[in-house]
């Protein structure tokens, strides 16, 4: 019996689970049980390492969506660190529904970068948020680099969401966003339960060109507010006439002839967040993505789900010495 017991204490601390490198929510009923989706946070600045595992929060927990989410991390001791080109777990990605992204100028290995590709050209809906617009800043001989270099005739932002990086529009950090509802798009199936100033972030208006291409359908727009808080009033002048989209759909058609469903949001940082009206764009915008438009209640649950205190988008402002399991709901 001594023995026995020996082996346990020996045996027991040898034991290495796969996925301490992300996070897995699941196990939660509702509309979305049986759907797999991946979220993927890695940008320098707005703190997508916080939006991103509580909108997984939102999704697992109200709604019942397996999410698995992703972080750019030091392989060396687990930390998240949007700073290192270095993102475990893409393989996760061969089993989901949906990819969701926030990623800024990322140089991924060619290993990991081909899960990510594999993906996009597999006709399976994607979202992306913010910086996504411009999320791949590849080497010049990566195989993916004609395609998917923000640079590159526009890269996958262009390509595939619709836009890459063009401005700011708005004051970087010192004009917020409003958002507005584009007209004749009041009655869309993602902006359900929304209205004119729901969606409101501290994070500036992209600029994009317009028109945007292809498909494109524009369904909230960017109003440049003259301050930072949600109080301001419009700023008066041109940077409103006409406002920016910061939401829109469009289709994909990928390398395998399939035609994917795409959202493009260019508000996200983890302030943003804070906003009711935009974790109810985005929570509208999965189930649309997911051609489960018709499961889309008048105002989806998009209560935060344990805390939320998100830190000011700047760079190298991330939380450091946070891991995937410090994010566990408990």
């Amino acid at each position: 019996m001594k023995l026995r017991g020996a082996l346990v204490l020996l045996l027991v601390p040898t034991i290495v689970h796969a996925d301490d490198r992300w996070v897995v929510y699941d196990g939660f009923d509702g509309p979305g049980k049986g759907k797999h989706i991946v979220l993927i946070a890695g940008d320098h600045e707005y703190r997508s390492e916080e939006t991103i595992p509580q909108l997984a929060k939102i999704l697992a927990k109200h709604h019942g969506f397996k999410c698995t989410v992703l972080f750019t991390q030091d392989a060396a001791d687990g930390t998240i660190n949007p700073n290192i080109d270095h993102i475990p777990g893409l393989k996760n990605l061969a089993t989901a529904d949906l990819m969701i992204m926030f990623l800024r100028f990322r140089n991924l290995p060619d290993a990991q970068m081909k899960h990510l590709v594999d993906y996009i050209e597999s006709g399976r809906p994607i979202i992306g948020l913010r910086t996504s617009t411009h999320a791949f800043n590849l080497r010049k001989d990566s195989p993916y680099f004609e395609k998917y270099h923000w640079t590159s005739k526009g890269g996958f932002g262009k390509k595939v969401l619709g836009e890459t990086w063009v401005n700011h529009h708005g004051a970087h950090g010192k004009q917020a966003t409003r958002g507005i509802i584009a007209k004749g798009q009041e009655k869309h199936p993602i902006n359900r339960g929304i209205k004119d100033g729901d969606i409101f972030g501290p994070s500036d208006v992209y600029g994009v060109n317009l028109p945007l291409p292809g498909d494109s359908l524009p369904l909230v727009l960017g109003q440049v507010v003259a301050g930072m808080k949600e109080a301001d009033p419009p700023l008066a002048g041109k940077k409103n006439d006409p406002m920016m989209p910061i939401a829109w759909t469009r289709t994909y058609k990928g390398e395998a002839g399939k035609t994917a469903r795409v959202f493009t949001t260019t508000m996200g940082a983890s302030q943003d967040f804070s906003s009711e009206g935009l974790r109810r764009l985005l929570v509208n915008a999965t189930f649309w993505a997911l051609e489960m438009e018709e499961r889309i209640p008048e105002r989806a649950n998009v209560a935060i789900v344990g805390e939320y205190n998100p830190r000011p988008f700047r760079n190298d402002g991330f939380q450091k010495g946070v891991r995937p399991g410090d994010l566990q709901l408990k």
